[in-house]
Order: C-alpha cells, then sequence, then structure tokens
C-alpha cells in the first residue's frame, strides 16, 4: 500500500489547534457530501489531538473510539479516511479484511497489517528527516565530486616546518580552479562528463529461507551469526556527473541520518497515531453454518479482534502497541449487516455512519469542486500536449445522468462511474491528441450525447463498456 505524504494545509491554522469543522472544510475540498461520515472522523481526529494534552498516566487510559464506515462502493469512504491520514500526518495503512484468513488456512496473518503500518511510518519519518538534511547533504556531495573532477595538490612533506612558496601558489591556483568548476556544475555544464566512483554493493546469500510467519518472526539474526555474509563490497564504476549526484547525495543522506532515532520515532508514530482502514468488513460478517467456503469468516472476525481491542505485535523494529491505534471499518452491508459481526468485534467500534448513494447532483459537484476534481485532471493531462480543452456546464450535467442512469442501469459503483464515463467520452481526443490540428477543444452537451447515448441506451452493451 503506497502511502500519501501530507499536503500543506491552505490555512495558517496548526494542526492541534483545528477544530472538528475546520477538519470538516478540509475534507470537504476532497469529498463531496458524506457529512455524518466527516463529522466521524473529524471528532475522532481531535479527540487524539485532546488526548495528547493530558497527563500520560491518564492518556494511557482513553482509547481510540473506531468507526464503521457503511454505504455502496464508490461514496468516498476510503477517501475520507485516507485524507485524514494525511490532514493529521499519520501513517495510514488500508487493507482488505478478506485477504485475511483464520490460522490453518491459506492467507495473510492479522497481524501482517501492523507490521506493514510501521514500515509505513518508518519511509515517513525517514523522508522527513531526509527533507531536514538535504541541504547539508546537497553540499556534501558537491565537495566529494568536486574533488573527484579536481583533486586538491599534495601536501608539503611531514619535515618542512613551513609550505614552500610553490604550495601556496598551488593552492591558490587550485581553489580558483575549483570555484570555476563549481560554478559550471551548478549550471549544469558538466553534466555529461564522465566521473569515476567507488559504489556498494550488497552480497546476498546463495539460499533462502522460508517462514510462514515472515522473517521478522525470527528469533535469529545471521547477521549476527555469521559476521560478514550480508556485508557490502564496493566497485569502481564510471557515470555521469549528473548521475553520480543523485548517488552521492543519497550515500550523504543516508549517512546524515540517525537510523535508530528515526526507528524509535516511528514506533512511537504508529503506536500513538496511526489509522488502519479495514476495508471490506462485511465479506467476514455472518455465522458460520457449516463447510463451505465460509468457514473461515467467523475464525478471521476472532482473530482481528485481539489487534483491534489492543496487544502487542512483534515487528522486526520490536514490539508494537496496538492500543491506541484507529481502525475504521468499511464495508457495503448488501448481504449481510454490523450485527452479523461477533458481539466482541461490534463492541470495539461504538461509532457507526451510514454514508448516502450519489446522485446527479453529487456527481456535477464531483466532476468539478474538489481540489482534484476529474476535470481538472483531464484538462490537465491534455494540456501536456497544448491541447485547450474546455466543458461546458451543459456537458456537466449531461455526464452525471449518464452516470447515474448507468449505475441504475446496471451495478451501482458509485463515483467510480464517472471514471468509465470520462475515458469513455475522451477516447477520440485522447488517441487523436498529439495530432490535431486544432488544439482547442470545447465540450458541450451535444457531444456528449453523440459519444454515450447509444451506448448507455444499450443496457447490454454498457455493462460491458461503461
Amino acid at each position: 500500500m503506497v502511502f500519501y505524504l501530507p499536503e500543506n494545509l491552505e490555512t495558517s491554522t496548526m494542526l492541534d489547534e483545528l477544530t472538528p469543522r475546520q477538519i470538516v472544510a478540509e475534507l470537504d475540498k476532497y469529498v463531496v457530501g458524506q457529512r455524518g461520515a466527516k463529522r466521524a472522523v473529524a471528532i475522532a481526529l481531535r479527540n487524539r489531538m485532546r488526548r495528547q494534552k493530558l497527563s500520560a498516566d491518564l492518556a494511557e487510559e482513553i482509547l481510540p473510539k473506531n468507526i464503521i464506515m457503511i454505504g455502496p462502493t464508490g461514496v468516498g469512504k476510503t477517501e475520507i479516511a485516507r485524507r485524514l491520514a494525511r490532514l493529521a500526518n499519520s501513517p495510514f495503512i488500508k487493507v482488505e479484511a478478506s485477504r485475511f484468513t483464520e490460522v490453518g488456512y491459506v492467507g495473510r496473518d492479522v497481524e501482517s497489517m501492523v507490521r506493514d503500518l510501521v514500515e509505513i511510518s518508518i519511509d515517513m519519518v525517514r523522508e522527513e528527516k531526509i527533507e531536514e538534511v538535504a541541504e547539508k547533504a546537497e553540499t556534501n556531495a558537491e565537495e566529494r565530486l568536486l574533488d573527484l573532477l579536481l583533486p586538491p595538490p599534495a601536501p608539503p612533506r611531514p619535515d618542512k616546518t613551513q609550505p614552500d612558496e610553490g604550495y601556496r601558489t598551488a593552492m591558490e591556483q587550485f581553489k580558483r580552479t575549483r570555484e570555476k568548476l563549481r560554478a559550471q556544475l551548478r549550471e549544469g555544464k558538466l553534466e555529461d562528463r564522465q566521473v569515476e566512483i567507488e559504489t556498494h554493493e550488497k552480497n546476498f546469500p546463495a539460499f533462502e529461507i522460508i517462514s510462514s510467519q515472515g522473517i521478522e518472526e525470527m528469533d535469529i539474526n545471521l547477521k549476527d551469526m555469521i559476521p560478514g555474509l550480508f556485508g557490502q563490497r564496493t566497485k569502481r564504476r564510471r557515470m555521469p556527473i549528473s548521475e553520480a549526484m543523485e548517488y552521492l547525495i543519497q550515500e550523504e543522506e543516508n549517512r546524515l541520518i540517525d537510523m535508530e532515532q528515526v526507528t524509535r520515532t516511528a514506533v512511537e508514530r504508529a503506536e500513538q497515531s496511526g489509522i488502519i482502514f479495514l476495508d471490506e468488513i462485511d465479506k467476514i460478517a455472518g455465522r458460520e453454518r457449516g463447510a463451505g467456503p465460509d468457514v473461515s469468516r467467523e475464525g478471521v472476525q476472532r482473530d482481528i479482534l485481539p489487534i483491534v481491542e489492543g496487544t502487542t505485535v512483534n515487528t522486526r523494529y520490536g514490539m508494537i502497541r496496538t492500543d491506541h491505534i484507529l481502525f475504521i471499518a468499511a464495508g457495503a452491508f448488501h448481504v449481510s449487516k454490523p450485527s452479523d459481526l461477533i458481539p466482541e468485534l461490534q463492541g470495539r467500534f461504538p461509532i457507526r455512519v451510514e454514508l448516502q448513494s450519489l446522485n446527479v447532483d453529487d456527481f456535477v459537484r464531483i466532476l468539478k469542486e474538489p481540489k482534484s476534481a476529474l476535470v481538472k485532471q483531464y484538462v490537465a493531462l491534455l494540456e501536456t500536449e497544448g491541447i485547450k480543452l474546455s466543458f461546458t456546464d451543459d456537458a456537466l450535467d449531461e455526464i452525471a445522468s449518464f452516470a447515474a442512469k448507468v449505475n441504475d442501469q446496471t451495478e451501482n459503483i458509485g463515483a467510480r462511474r464517472l471514471h468509465t464515463i470520462m475515458e469513455r467520452l475522451l477516447d477520440e481526443i485522447s488517441f487523436e491528441g498529439p495530432d490535431l490540428k486544432k488544439k482547442t477543444v470545447r465540450i458541450d452537451g451535444a457531444y456528449v450525447k453523440k459519444q454515450l447515448a447509444e451506448i448507455v441506451k444499450d443496457q447490454d452493451l454498457s455493462r460491458y463498456i461503461l
């Protein structure tokens, strides 16, 4: 699961000063409607901020109020949770409950979600530290590169009490030449020049270790048992200066970052502010009815229960407590209902919010209101080839109307239907884009009807195309 870096807030309000109303306003920039779900997650985030201001002994007793979002696919459940995590700068992972199976069946171990969350937290903190040392790393890399391009003159012999005049002259000449090279390097005039640098290569063992619980479960550290087996060897390589600069910057960043401190910070952040989004929770709901494909549903619930209620998970970075991780579960619950979950698991999700199906007006707003609205995305994509694409209001109304109609006639996939509609609508323009002589394209209602009316009218065809 890829984690997105937090975006800068447009308000000057600090995160710990954001009120629930302001949190909802931030979420409104990306998700249309669903006021109830936004209120629930805003309160959950605000309570985390409140908890941080309490004494340590009382804060330890206050557990997060986990949330179940109930609603059809494509209405914004995942996006609300993901944007909340970006807003809070929290480690976030989305997992599908249907991937897990109880112990003894084929599938992923439920504790792997916590391990993945810690890995994401490590990456987040490491990126933050890299930003802090980026300037110094670039300066150090530049100095190392200049040393390769122009090695300093040999120092005077140690038996001389003072440097002779020739050495002083050579040093002055060296400094002047070095500064000229520095200027050329920064101007990009030396990009294609080749340099030889020493690179590190990892030695990989000629055997593999397979463990059902994952390598992090093994208490044996082969690196300590057999020193040198997993060591690094160096190799001299010739490469362009542009490539060498990137390599040296990465090397300097790794040298300047204290990974032990990164690990400590990341583990604490995962424990105190991590968010795990459990999607498709309805797929494991339901009582057992004997042998068959549903045999492990309740077993999965029983395995997930200790993770949600608070336990300790062993990871390669140490023991991780899950007591204060916020769990947000989501599911359509078409066939089952939340009460079909085992009572113990129900009790660990005290907040339940129902998300509403999207209508035509919601689709129109989704097309144009969010910061990364679908229309804005296509306009930006085609603008890279010089095509000025514009949509009239009646075109957006028609697109929304067709999306709602297809959702009614076939499967209701919510806002995801807009993606299929837009792809079909702009298929010709996207394909012919580079060769178009007329670089200004205006999409109106008539064009939308021409492109989509026949497909939508034929229900059998729309099932395959849209």
